[in-house]
């Protein structure tokens, strides 16, 4: 805990706050005592408002911060570790490198879906062009409850799908990829997980901290109004009933203002007037202001009545905690003000000078003259002051029960073609069009994905000579992960990687969002240190260090008094380089006649799959057949595959295994396929089985000499499934329909029920 600073000045104003009101404000007994340790006295309301949102956990990550420091940090392309700065950094050669960042809004899009979704894209990319990069991509990860048969999970997909589309459109940065998931468990408590990349040049990135006595504080972009007040503390509880008294908890976004201060931010970073800048997101001034100050050990004495307001009657502690949208804390060199201040009126946006840094590390907030609070910085941050515990972990029952769980104890059905269309229509298999098509996907005209799909969103970098892309995924099947945290978690990593792979890339770096429920739950705790260390495993072997993201705890909701979590969903999103983009891969069958292999282990598994829980309405197994050194074998072996030109498309299998992969790899040309199962495995599992470690490649007769040299090398197992046929599907001399009828079936299943409802 950091100490008291000696200070000259008065104490400010204010009756002292009791332990009552910091309880009231989500601070523990306990806490509010550590407050007046290191204050060396009570603190008023306006300082409690201040610690109550950033030792939240929404901020201080005080209940994850212990295990997440050890996740690996350090990889041969890393430029900024975990912490450092607003987002992770990579380099991607050519002087130039990649931020990016994945960070959730689930609360407020649980209770007003679109201006949630909304603002948590317009927080995620503020944080990519705070540091100088500019946004050239956006994904999202989402989670709803069962579409087809709950008007209010339509209601919040509507929503956040329009919120996300209609921020993002305006921007003016397309949507690269995705991932859309239904449960049950997702019916009260959304999640939205929103994440950015963009490029920098090395010389030219801009840090979130302050420095140098003296030198001028400024905000810039939007008025500070009431909207967003207690944002980090709403986050930092669970969904109940009574959560729509907090909807004034959820911001406000005006796309057209943000990017307004992109273009200006961008502006500012090509000088050397500024020390730093950090985007106001949670907690608004009081944890810029702090987490800048902590950085640079500093301190900053601030203006409040010089930050210009939307609203007359705001108080102190208002203005503080405010998470209004679109403004920035930007410390400027002494003596450069006037050109920092033509920057951004010429971009006709609020540029006001509200303080100066100070030495010494207090912070000391004003008001019309008066001193209304004053902490050290180092007190209030992540890594400083901020408490940090140690929860307790019990697993849970269920883990035992699911590995009960065995492929014999479900027959095998007689109509397997029937079996595959029904999960061809399952919303968790079933074309994501509908949402997708909301979303600007060609803005920059640098997706490189649309004309030939790939298994990862591909985006040319112009900045490096047209020569390399950046590939970009989202992935997390959480079924996986609530039925083995620890195997489930490396499976999302691996499949991410395994995306980046077939698309023509090296994975290079991770971005989290770790959404879970109450941590104060033993069980929810326990699962989350098993996530933790699954990823800290699979991120190692696959040497792509974890660079920073988010975590959401409190993913629950009260249902009839009993506290219903959501299914734990640590979302990884990847960044891997295309060195070569005539190298690149696509997953789409490309001519008639081309044979279709399936490289990796057959595995006589069903587990955890969509088939299991939608056909047999079997909601306990274990996570499906997984091994981690295999899995990066098969990557090695599709890397250099793609890179020797030996192979025609690449696509991994996963979910609703291997018919939906190759019923994928059809649809972009028309093209069917004719296979053959494997006797020896249940004709289901082959199928419809989700056991990990597996593409399907596509190579011509001119490849096959090359391609069956190198796998008999590898000694990957590998077999030949069949032909890509002009349109016909078959299955073991079986009919199962034509490409176009799976077409209308994947592409019709969710159309179907939104529009019908």
């Amino acid at each position: 805990m950091a100490t008291k600073t000696k200070t000259a000045q008065p104490a400010p104003t204010g009756e002292a706050a009791t332990v009552e009101t910091a309880q009231k404000l989500g601070l523990l007994a306990e806490e509010y005592n550590k407050i007046i340790e290191v204050l060396g006295r009570k603190p008023n309301f306006t300082e409690v408002c201040i610690y109550s949102a950033m030792w939240s956990e929404h901020c201080s990550y005080k209940n994850s911060i212990a295990l997440l420091k050890t996740l690996p940090r350090k990889g041969p392309r890393i430029l900024a570790e975990a912490g450092q700065e607003n987002a992770g950094l990579i380099d991607i050669g050519d002087g130039w490198a990649c931020a990016f960042k994945i960070e959730s809004h689930n609360h407020p899009s649980a209770i007003e879906p679109y201006q949630g979704a909304a603002t948590g894209v317009g927080g995620i990319n503020r944080d990519i062009f705070t540091m100088g990069a500019r946004p050239i991509a956006q994904l999202n990860s989402l989670r709803f409850g069962d579409i087809a048969t709950t008007a209010s999970s339509r209601w919040h997909m509507r929503g956040v799908v329009k919120g996300i589309g209609d921020y993002g459109n305006a921007f003016g940065v397309p949507v690269l990829g995705g991932e859309v998931n239904f449960d049950p468990c997702y019916t009260t408590n959304p999640l939205v997980n929103a994440m950015s990349v963009g490029v920098v040049r090395t010389d030219k990135v801009i840090s979130a901290t302050s420095h140098g006595a003296g030198n001028t504080v400024y905000i810039v972009g939007s008025a500070t109004g009431k909207d967003g007040i207690h944002g980090a503390s709403f986050a930092s509880k669970d969904i109940t009933g009574t959560s729509m008294d907090d909807l004034p908890a959820v911001q406000v976004g005006d796309p057209f203002m943000e990017k307004l201060l992109l273009e200006a931010s961008l502006e500012l970073a090509e000088t050397d007037a500024i020390i730093g800048m950090q985007d106001m997101g949670a907690a608004g001034i009081s944890c810029s202001t702090s987490e800048m100050s902590a950085k640079g050990g500093s301190g900053m004495d601030i203006n409040l009545d010089r930050v210009p307001l939307r609203q007359a009657d705001m108080q102190p502690w208002e203005i503080l905690l405010s998470e209004s949208q679109e403004r920035m804390l930007v410390v400027v060199k002494k003596g450069r003000e006037k050109e920092v201040k033509a920057i951004f009126d010429k971009w006709d946006l609020h540029c006001e000078e509200i303080g100066t840094v100070t030495d010494g590390g207090q912070l000391r907030f004003h008001w019309h003259g008066e001193l209304v609070a004053e902490l050290p910085a180092e007190s209030l941050v992540l890594g400083g002051g901020a408490p940090v515990y140690h929860r307790e972990r019990k697993e849970p029952a269920s883990f035992a029960e699911n590995r009960k769980f065995n492929t014999d104890m479900v027959p095998v059905p007689e109509d397997l073609e029937q079996v595959a269309y029904e999960l061809l229509a399952s919303p968790n298999i079933a074309s994501k069009r509908w949402v997708s098509e909301q979303y600007d996907t060609m803005v920059r005209t640098l997706n490189m994905s649309t004309n030939a799909p790939s298994d990862a969103g591909l985006v040319l970098l112009k900045e490096t000579g047209g020569k390399k892309a950046l590939a970009v995924t989202v992935d997390c099947n959480a079924r996986y992960v609530n039925a083995d945290p620890y195997v489930g978690t490396m499976i999302a990593v691996s499949e991410a990687a395994r995306n980046i792979v077939c698309s023509g890339g090296q994975p290079a770096g991770v971005t989290n969002c770790l959404n879970f429920g109450n941590p104060y739950d033993s069980e929810v705790y326990w699962q989350f240190e098993q996530a933790i260390k699954g990823m800290s495993e699979a991120c190692t072997e696959f040497k792509t260090p974890v660079t920073g993201g988010n975590v959401s705890f409190y993913n629950q909701s009260v249902i009839d008094g009993h506290e219903v979590a959501v299914f734990p969903t640590p979302t990884i999103g990847m960044v891997g380089v295309v060195d070569d983009v005539e190298k690149r891969m696509t997953l789409a069958f490309q001519n008639k006649g081309e044979l279709i292999f399936l490289i990796g282990k057959v595995t006589d598994d069903i587990a955890s799959s969509e088939y299991l829980g939608r056909y047999h309405n079997v909601r306990n197994s274990p996570a499906p057949y997984f091994n981690l050194q295999e899995e990066h074998l098969v990557h090695v072996v599709i890397a250099h595959l793609i890179k020797r030109g030996l192979i025609k498309s690449a696509h991994d299998v996963s979910d609703g295994g291997l018919w939906t992969t190759l019923v994928e790899m059809g649809m972009p040309n028309s093209l069917g396929f004719d296979i053959v199962t494997d006797g020896e495995v249940r004709p289901d599992a082959f199928l419809f089985g989700e056991g990990q470690g597996r593409v399907v490649v596509s190579i011509t007769e001119d490849q096959e000499d090359g391609f069956l040299d190198l796998l008999r090398i590898s000694k990957v197992p590998f077999i030949l499934l069949g032909h890509v046929t002009k349109g016909k599907i078959r299955v073991d001399d079986s009919s199962f329909g034509t490409i176009e009828e799976a077409r209308e079936v994947y592409e019709g299943a969710i159309p179907a029920i939104m529009d019908e409802h």
